[in-house]
C-alpha cells in the first residue's frame, strides 16, 4: 500500500494535479490492514482524482479487490477510472455502490466487461443504469462476451421490463456468470418471462434473486426451479468430472501395470536370445574343437586299418547307444505331450469357472428382476387402493348431491371450501407431478451419464485386448522361430555325429556329451517356457480382479435403483396418506351439515338450479381426477420401461464383459502355453 501512495503522489506531481488529502490520509492509515484490497468507500473523489488513479492502476498493482462505493463519482470521472479498468490483470472484485451511474457509466462499464478477463465479481447496487435503454443494451453487449464474470449485483438500477429483456439476450450467450441478484427494480410480469426464456438455455446461473420487481409468484417459482435445475446439473457435472478423473486413474494404473507386464516380457526374451547366443558360441566352440580332433585322427587311420573288426564292434555299441538316445528322446516328447494335455484341462476348467460366474451373474439378474416385479406388484396393490379411494370419494359426491335439497343458509360457505378444496388438490398433484418429473429427469442423466462412462472404458479395455494379443501374437512368433532354429542346429549335431560315428568311433561319446547338453539346454529352456505361463496366469487373476470390480459398480447402479423405487414408495403413501386427510375433512362437512335439514324448505327451487350447476362442477372435477390417474399411469409406464431400459443395459454391460474375458488375451494364449 506504502508503494501505491508514493505512486499516486508521484503520478500527481509529473501531471500538475493536487494530490487529494482524503485519499492520501486514506492510503496511509489503512495500508497495514488491507493488504491487497483498496477500499476508497465514502471519498468524494474529483474527476483529476480518478485521472490519476486510472494511471495507477493501468500500472497492474498488486490490488485484487477495489471498493469506490458512495463516492459520488461523476460521468466523466466514472468514464476515466473505469477506462483504467480495461485492461488491468489483478483486480477480481470491483464495488460501485451508490454512484448513481447513468448511460456514460454504463457504456464504460460494458466495453469494461467485453475486453476484461479477470474481473470476478461486479457490484453495481444503488446506481441507475436502467434508467437508458440504449446504454443498458451496450452494458447487456458486453456482459454477454464476458467469459470470466461469476457475481454480478444489480440492486436498485431501476431496470424496466426492456432492460429485462436484453439482459435475457445476454444470459443466452453468457456461460460464466453463476449468481445474479436483480431486487428492487421494476422487472414486471414481461421481464420475468423473458427471463424465464433465457434460463431455460442458459445452464451456468445456480443462484438468481427477484424479490421487489412485481412478478408473479408463479414466474418466480418457475425461475426458482430453472436455477435448481441448473444447480443440480453443476452437482451432476462435478460429479461426472470426479467420476471420470477416477476412471482416468484407474486406466493410467493399468496401462503402468501393462507397461511393466511388457517389460517384463522384453526381458525374459532378452535372456531367451542370450542363451540361445551362448549355445551357439558353444556349439561352435565344439564343432572346432572336433573338427580339430578330426584333423588329428587323419594322421592315424592307416594303422588303424588292422583293428576294423574291433570298431565294427564298437559301431555296433554306438548303434545301441544311439537307439537308447532316440528312447531317451521319445521320452521327452511324450513328457511335453503330457504338459500339453495339462494346459488343455487347466484351460478347460479355466472355461467351467467362466461358466459358472456367468449363471451367478445371471442369477444375480433373475433375483434383480423378481424384485422389479414385486415392486411392480406394490404399485399395482397402490393403484388399486387409489381406485377404492376414488369410488369412496364418488359415492361421498353421490351423498353430496342427494344432500344438496338441505342445504339452505350454509350453501355459500360450502361451495367456498369446496372451491378451496379443489385448489389444494389440483395444486398437491402438480406439485406431486413436477417432483416425479424431477426425479425422472435426474435418473435418466445419472443412467446415461454412467451409461457412456462404462461403455467408454468397455472400448478402452476393449484396445487394450487388441493391443496385448498382437503383442503375445509377436511373441509367439519368436518363440516358434527360436524353436525351429534349435530344433534345425540340433538336427545338424545330429548328422554330424552319424558321420563322425561313422569315420572315428573314439569321437562318439564326445558328440553324445555335446547332444546331453544341448538336451539339458532344451530342458532350461521348457522350464523358463513354464515360468512364463506362470506369469501370464497371474495377468489372467489380474483380469479376474478388474472383473470383480465391475461386478462391483452394477451393483451400487442396482442399490441407487432400489433407493429410488423407495421414494417412489414413500411418496405413493404420503398422497395416500393425504387422500386419507381430505376424506375424513368431507366427513365432518356431512355431520355438520346435519343440523340445517330443518332450515331448507323455502329455498328448494333456487337449490335445484344450484345442484345442476353443481353436477356439472363435479362431472368436471371427475374428468380432471380421470386425466391426471391416466397422467399417473402414463409415467407409472415411463418408469417401467426405465427400468427395463437398465436391465437391457445391465445384460448389455454383462455381456460384455463375459466377452471380454472369454476373448482376452490370457484366455486364448495362456494354455497354449
Amino acid at each position: 500500500m506504502e508503494d501505491f501512495r508514493r505512486m499516486y503522489l508521484r503520478i500527481c506531481k509529473e501531471g500538475g494535479v493536487e494530490p487529494q488529502e482524503t485519499v492520501v490520509s486514506q492510503l496511509q492509515d489503512r495500508g497495514s490492514s488491507h493488504g491487497s484490497k483498496l477500499d476508497l468507500s465514502g471519498q468524494s473523489l474529483s474527476t483529476d482524482t480518478c485521472s490519476v488513479l486510472s494511471r495507477t492502476l493501468l500500472k497492474d498493482t498488486v490490488f485484487t479487490e477495489v471498493s469506490f462505493s458512495d463516492c459520488m463519482l461523476s460521468e466523466e470521472g466514472a468514464k476515466v477510472l473505469l477506462s483504467g479498468l480495461v485492461d488491468n490483470r489483478t483486480v477480481k472484485v470491483l464495488d460501485l455502490k451508490g454512484n448513481n451511474l447513468r448511460s456514460t457509466g454504463a457504456e464504460v462499464l460494458g466495453k469494461l466487461l467485453a475486453r476484461n478477463n479477470t474481473l470476478r465479481r461486479l457490484v453495481l447496487e444503488w446506481n441507475a443504469l436502467g434508467v437508458w435503454d440504449e446504454a443498458f443494451s451496450l452494458f447487456c453487449d458486453g456482459l454477454s462476451s464476458n467469459s470470466a464474470l461469476v457475481h454480478l449485483d444489480l440492486r436498485n438500477n431501476q431496470i424496466n421490463h426492456n432492460g429485462a429483456a436484453e439482459l435475457a439476450l445476454a444470459l443466452k450467450r453468457n456461460s460464466s456468470l453463476q449468481v445474479l441478484d436483480l431486487r428492487w427494480n421494476n422487472i414486471g410480469l414481461l421481464g420475468g418471462r423473458s427471463l424465464l426464456e433465457a434460463l431455460q438455455k442458459n445452464k451456468s446461473i445456480v443462484q438468481l434473486e427477484m424479490a421487489g420487481n412485481n412478478i408473479p409468484s408463479d414466474t418466480l417459482k418457475a425461475l426458482e426451479q430453472t436455477t435448481g435445475h441448473n444447480c443440480e446439473n453443476q452437482f451432476t457435472l462435478r460429479e461426472s468430472q470426479s467420476r471420470t478423473q477416477v476412471l482416468s486413474k484407474e486406466i493410467q494404473s493399468l496401462k503402468e501395470e501393462k507397461g511393466r507386464q511388457f517389460l517384463g516380457l522384453l526381458e525374459t526374451i532378452d535372456r531367451q536370445k542370450e542363451e540361445m547366443g551362448r549355445s551357439n558360441r558353444s556349439t561352435s566352440i565344439q564343432i572346432s574343437q572336433l573338427q580339430e580332433a578330426l584333423n588329428d585322427r587323419k594322421s592315424a587311420v592307416n594303422s588303424l586299418t588292422a583293428k576294423l573288426q574291433m570298431v565294427e564292434a564298437a559301431l555296433a555299441l554306438s548303434e545301441q547307444k544311439n537307439h537308447n538316445m532316440g528312447e531317451l528322446l521319445t521320452r521327452v516328447k511324450t513328457v511335453r505331450e503330457d504338459q500339453r494335455q495339462q494346459h488343455n484341462r487347466d484351460r478347460k476348467r479355466e472355461q467351467e469357472e467362466s461358466a459358472l460366474r456367468e449363471g451367478k451373474l445371471l442369477r444375480e439378474l433373475q433375483n434383480l428382476t423378481e424384485t422389479n416385479n414385486q415392486l411392480r406388484s406394490k404399485v399395482e396393490e397402490v393403484e388399486c387402493r387409489c381406485k377404492s379411494h376414488q369410488q369412496q370419494i364418488f359415492e361421498l359426491k353421490r351423498e353430496l348431491t342427494n344432500s344438496t335439497a338441505e342445504l339452505k343458509l350454509r350453501l355459500a360457505q360450502t361451495e367456498d371450501h369446496l372451491e378451496i378444496e379443489k385448489r389444494r388438490s389440483k395444486q398437491a398433484l402438480d406439485d406431486m407431478d413436477t417432483l416425479r418429473h424431477k426425479e425422472v429427469e435426474h435418473m435418466n442423466r445419472h443412467l446415461q451419464e454412467s451409461e457412456r462412462a462404462l461403455q467408454e472404458r468397455i472400448f478402452k479395455l476393449e484396445g487394450q485386448r487388441i493391443q496385448l494379443e498382437e503383442e503375445l501374437s509377436k511373441a509367439k512368433a519368436a518363440c516358434v522361430t527360436e524353436r525351429a532354429q534349435a530344433d534345425g542346429e540340433l538336427g545338424r549335431v545330429r548328422a554330424q555325429v552319424r558321420l563322425e560315428e561313422q569315420e572315428h568311433v573314439s569321437s562318439l561319446e564326445e558328440k553324445l556329451r555335446s547332444v546331453r547338453s544341448s538336451l539339458q539346454e532344451v530342458q532350461l529352456h521348457s522350464t523358463q517356457q513354464k515360468q512364463i505361463i506362470s506369469e501370464l496366469q497371474n495377468k489372467n487373476s489380474l483380469h479376474s480382479k478388474e472383473m470383480d470390480a465391475l461386478r462391483r459398480r452394477i451393483e451400487e447402479l442396482q442399490q441407487d435403483l432400489s433407493g429410488k423405487d423407495q421414494e417412489k414408495v414413500a411418496e405413493v403413501s404420503r398422497v395416500r396418506v393425504e387422500l386419507q386427510e381430505q376424506i375424513g375433512h368431507l366427513q365432518a362437512e356431512r355431520t355438520a351439515q346435519g343440523g340445517l335439514r330443518e332450515k331448507i324448505s323455502a329455498l328448494e327451487r333456487e337449490l335445484k338450479v344450484l345442484s345442476s350447476n353443481h353436477r356439472e362442477a363435479l362431472l368436471d372435477k371427475d374428468s380432471q381426477m380421470a386425466s391426471l390417474l391416466e397422467k399417473l399411469r402414463l409415467r407409472d409406464a415411463e418408469i417401467q420401461r426405465m427400468r427395463e431400459d437398465e436391465a437391457h443395459r445391465a445384460s448389455y454391460l454383462q455381456s460384455a464383459i463375459l466377452t471380454y474375458v472369454q476373448g482376452s488375451p490370457l484366455g486364448q494364449y495362456s494354455p497354449k502355453k
